[in-house]
């Protein structure tokens, strides 16, 4: 973990400079399933539902909800929301991400912040922002970027 008192690119330096705490967690995914609801011209939407693992400075796990477009190609577009349970820094909670991922040769890219007041037991007040890249089959790197209020 790294300690980081910048201010926010995301919100233009608008918070002060509260210091941040960045955690690192590999992600690994438990299992999936895709389920299209319409498919009716242009790229497939499907609802997509994982379980993850974290391990790292965040260790626990997570039940992730996705709405995926998927184009004939095999690309796609996802918006996310999962609630984490477990470990981020030795304090014990959970809280919820959304996200917003891109998926593009067999890599996926994401980005993902803390929804405010969804911290809970010792995560109460927890507020971030991070995100995570990495290739199907394997581990993916995540970060976040967090501090309290």
């Amino acid at each position: 973990m790294r300690t980081n008192a910048e201010p926010s690119p995301r919100t233009g330096g608008a918070r002060d400079a509260a210091p941040r705490t960045r955690a690192e967690a590999t992600i690994s995914v438990r299992d999936s399933k895709a389920e299209p609801y319409d498919q009716a011209g242009g790229p497939a939407l499907m609802e997509v539902r994982i379980r993850e693992t974290f391990s790292g400075d965040i260790e626990g796990e997570s039940t992730v909800r996705a709405l995926q477009a998927q184009r004939d190609d095999h690309s796609a577009c996802l918006v996310s929301l999962q609630r984490v349970r477990g470990r981020l820094a030795g304090r014990q909670g959970t809280f919820i991400l959304q996200g917003s991922e891109i998926v593009e040769g067999g890599q996926i890219r994401a980005t993902w912040s803390v929804v405010p007041g969804s911290g809970t037991g010792q995560l109460a007040g927890l507020r971030g922002e991070g995100g995570f890249e990495g290739r199907f089959g394997e581990g993916s790197h995540g970060t976040l970027d967090y501090w309290f209020e």
